[in-house]
């Protein structure tokens, strides 16, 4: 597997670096990031809410998430990738590029923490075990400890509300550079979700499921005010026995199943991508196997709405709603042509534009 260093990754970049233009964004409404693919270039973009491209960045190969803290984005590669991206979207600072090290590949998603270091979901693939990789922002992104996710395959996490626990979904997949994305445990994967102190990486709780449930591969989240952890799932077994794909976990009380009803079927065992939207309590998760995205609200699991759309996997809180994108180029309104769209968006807080 291609290790990106530092100095490969800023040279690889080349002078794609001088075309970011780091300049406050005009658009005066909300703002997204997302990672996306044009033809064999990768970069990562910034966009408004009509889907319009106000910056973008290129990028050494496929991306997958962004997060945003302390002033900085960071984009991530796909798994099993290993180069991660800083930008500073208000132009203070020169990007940044960092790498996992070696025996070790990126998720695809990170979260900061409330003491300011970055945690990078990643995999210790030789031992078979989920570790969140801690990088100090204030010190070049530098490699500076470790915590097991006390799981296989983390993918996804998320910061509580309060700041105190992280919650980390570990897919139970257990995969290995050499042998690309096949599942080497299929027989025996255990996926749960973890709920670590965010100082320590303390294990203070940890939620598997039922046996029957084995190859249900705990995968995105996103979450509520209340707490309220919200999973998407993807089914590693026969469509007619999917168990529900979309499962809500609270610290303290376990997860419960939020079944979709004759809906779930149309996701075809796979969720790509999920999102709260705290202003009006609803839940989005999208399918780009299905082509199919759904509202739920998060209180009840009640279906809202179920729209149809090609290759819809990014999905974001907009307003009262959600934008989407997906693989044939769209974003919201917008149409890309010979452009697609990674798994992810990211709505940017506000104070991006002027840093933290």
């Amino acid at each position: 597997m291609a290790q990106f260093g530092r100095r490969a990754l800023l040279q690889g970049l080349g002078a794609g670096l001088a075309a970011w233009p780091f300049r406050a964004a005009a658009a005066a409404g909300p703002l997204f990031a997302a990672a996306l693919v044009e033809g064999d270039a990768h970069a990562i973009a910034i966009l408004d809410r009509d889907g319009a491209i106000l910056r973008r960045l290129p990028l050494p190969g496929r991306g997958h998430d962004v997060t945003q803290g302390r002033g900085w984005l960071v984009a991530f590669a796909r798994r099993p990738g290993t180069f991660a991206l800083a930008i500073d979207p208000a132009g203070g600072r020169a990007p940044v590029a960092f790498a996992a090290p070696p025996g070790r590949h990126f998720y695809g998603h990170g979260v900061f923490t409330p003491d300011g270091l970055l945690a990078a979901t990643e995999n210790d693939y030789e031992a078979g075990r989920g570790m969140l990789g801690l990088y100090d922002p204030s010190d070049g992104f530098a490699r500076i400890g470790e915590w097991p996710t006390h799981g296989i395959g983390p993918h996804d996490l998320a910061l509580l509300p309060g700041g105190a626990r992280l919650a980390v979904a570990n897919g139970g997949m257990d995969t290995h550079p050499d042998t690309g994305r096949e599942i080497l445990n299929l027989a025996f994967m255990e996926p749960s979700v973890a709920f670590l102190d965010a100082r320590d990486g303390t294990l203070l709780e940890r939620h598997t499921l039922p046996a029957a449930w084995s190859r249900h591969s705990t995968r995105h989240m996103d979450l509520l005010p209340d707490g309220s952890v919200f999973v998407g799932c993807q089914w590693q077994g026969a469509a007619a026995e999917c168990p529900p794909l979309l499962l809500r976990f609270r610290f303290g009380e376990g997860h419960a199943a939020l079944p979709l009803g004759a809906a779930e079927r149309a996701f075809d065992g796979y969720v790509g991508s999920v999102a709260a939207n705290p202003a009006r309590g609803t839940v989005a998760l999208t399918s780009p196997h299905g082509d199919v995205a759904a509202v739920v609200e998060g209180a009840t699991g009640r279906l809202l709405h179920l729209h149809r759309q090609a290759e819809v996997c990014g999905v974001a809180p907009a307003g009262a709603g959600f934008v989407r994108s997906s693989g044939t180029g769209a974003f919201g309104p917008a149409r890309h042509a010979g452009l697609a769209f990674d798994n992810h968006v990211l709505a940017l807080d506000p104070a991006s534009r002027a840093g933290d």
